[in-house]
């Protein structure tokens, strides 16, 4: 990871300078089943804590701009936070929509995460929101805009979307019938699996290890991979996370920032009462 920030940096690079790497320079790297590509969720919305994660050595940290009270400032103190250290920052948008899309790759987001894509339509238009016309529709604000270094970065707009990764999530039994057809768009590098709301649409809320939805979970690893796309999923549960890695995922969420402070407060508080 860190010759990878190092490659971006350099001024010789083939990449364009200025712009830090996304996750399909991840995963364009030799790794070994010894050294999984794992992350975990930015809640918090601290950039504070951001940066204490983005010491502790995992690969990615993903900002959640859905389920967290996170506002675009916010959001942009993370990545900038973040951008300090050899891990590569996620950003997931609250919902496929073209406006909020553009808002969070201006904010610099080099990797995005678009949540409930059910269908090939859908992925097309969250496909279509981060390239610029005439491939897609992204609107051109790049001088104003820390993704462009505020018109900073010679030949941006050109080149913008080959920075740029697009992961889809599955996360409904519609989504799982669909799969295949969702991992050939044109314009979809990956799929991340989401076990919670995946198992709330088969009846299971609340069951996301049950042996109905790891099934359906371990069908999208399988489909994603055939299209030749890179597949991740979440999984608190370290024994679960490593289930998946086994049965093929090239990265596993493994945790959340306010998750591992609520458990740890939890613990100490406990220590010291009988």
């Amino acid at each position: 990871m860190n010759d990878l920030i190092q490659t971006f940096r350099a001024p010789d690079a083939a990449n364009l300078p200025g712009v830090l790497p996304s996750l399909r320079d991840l995963f364009a790297l030799p790794r070994t089943p010894q050294d999984p590509v794992t992350g975990i969720f930015l809640s918090s919305g601290d950039p504070t804590a951001a940066e204490i994660c983005a010491s502790a050595g995992f690969d990615y940290l993903l900002v959640d701009g859905e389920h967290s009270p996170l506002s675009l400032e916010s959001i942009q103190a993370q990545l900038r936070a973040i951008a300090g250290y050899p891990t590569l920052s996620v950003v997931r948008v609250p919902a496929n929509d073209e406006v909020v899309i553009k808002q969070y790759l201006d904010l610099g987001a080099q990797s995005v995460i678009v949540p409930m894509v059910d269908s090939v339509a859908e992925a097309e238009a969250a496909a279509r929101s981060v390239a610029y016309p005439s491939v897609g529709l992204r609107g051109v604000g790049s001088a104003l805009a820390r993704s462009g270094r505020w018109g900073g970065i010679p030949g941006y707009l050109p080149r913008a979307r080959e920075t740029i990764t697009l992961v889809v999530q599955a996360e409904s039994a519609a989504a799982v019938g669909n799969v295949e057809q969702i991992a050939a768009v044109d314009g979809v590098d990956g799929v991340f699996i989401g076990p919670s709301d995946l198992a709330a649409s088969m009846g299971l809320l609340g069951e996301q290890t049950h042996p109905d939805v790891v099934a359906a979970v371990k069908h999208v690893i399988t489909a994603v991979q055939a299209a030749g796309k890179f597949v991740g999923v979440n999984a608190f549960a370290q024994d679960q996370a490593r289930d998946y890695l086994a049965a093929g995922a090239d990265f596993v969420n493994v945790g959340a920032d306010v998750a591992l402070l609520a458990s740890g407060a939890r613990n100490l508080a406990g220590a010291f009462r009988q």
